[in-house]
């Protein structure tokens, strides 16, 4: 089935508030919009920065402890970052390539995505944030709740920014998803009888939407609600269009 978006609003949810190891996120949602008198309604879709995730899910790893590897030490003189961050990246990555000779470090993360560094941020000078555990059971964990207070469907992404190996600057993109399926397929006759088939990951798109207001490179808003996108509802979540199963 075709689903047809010919609008949409976006909106972002603030002031947030601080979120803290241990944070009740889909609380912390909900505060706010109780606060700006918002209802979340049938088709929202909440879009969440990972940091704010990695944050609740307490997965921060201090520096002090990671001893970098020879490999480590050489991609870190090579592309001047830290080497116990570079250590980080190969721990949790499968393969990884350099995008030009000074970097960025493009990696595939144990979960499958590939992902600038990992997905791996920076806390500070002595600390970095992983990615969340699990990025969909967290999506949905968090539409759970939130679907539950607002007595509404809704859908959530979790979304996380990312380089390219081609150009300069980063884009955003999902990780994490829960009641939208993650692509959008559409078939259409070809001359000849044939049926051409495409996919669009629609779970991407709405992230790349929502980063327009999220995160540093926006308002800084750890999360946005986009209204209008017509969707399928569906759990499957981005781990189930991955080239690589998570390991």
């Amino acid at each position: 089935m075709t689903h047809i978006t010919n609008g949409f609003s976006a909106f972002a949810l603030e002031p947030f508030p601080t979120i803290e190891a241990g944070s009740d996120i889909a609380a912390a949602i909900t505060t706010v919009l109780n606060e700006q008198d918002l209802v979340l309604e049938d088709g929202d879709i909440l879009v969440v920065a990972s940091k704010i995730v990695s944050i609740a899910e307490d997965r921060y790893v201090d520096l002090s402890t990671i001893t970098p590897s020879a490999q480590a030490l050489d991609i870190a003189q090579r592309t001047g970052k830290s080497p116990e961050v570079v250590q980080l990246v190969l721990d949790h990555s499968t393969d990884h390539f350099l995008g030009t000779d000074r970097g960025p470090i493009i990696a595939t993360h144990q979960l499958g995505l590939q992902l600038t560094s990992a997905g791996i941020d920076r806390a500070g000078s002595n600390g970095a944030w992983l990615l969340p555990a699990d990025p969909d059971a967290s999506a949905r964990a968090l539409r759970d709740t939130l679907a539950k207070a607002a007595g509404a469907q809704i859908a959530v992404v979790i979304a996380d920014s990312d380089g390219r190996a081609d150009r300069r600057g980063a884009t955003v993109i999902s990780i994490g998803a829960a009641g939208i399926a993650p692509l959008r397929v559409s078939e259409h006759a070809e001359p000849g009888g044939k049926t051409k088939r495409q996919e669009e990951t629609l779970s991407d798109l709405v992230a790349a939407a929502a980063g327009v207001i999220l995160g540093q490179r926006g308002r800084g808003a750890p999360v946005a609600v986009l209204r209008g996108i017509a969707y399928e509802a569906d759990d499957t979540g981005v781990a189930s269009i991955l080239h690589k199963a998570p390991r």
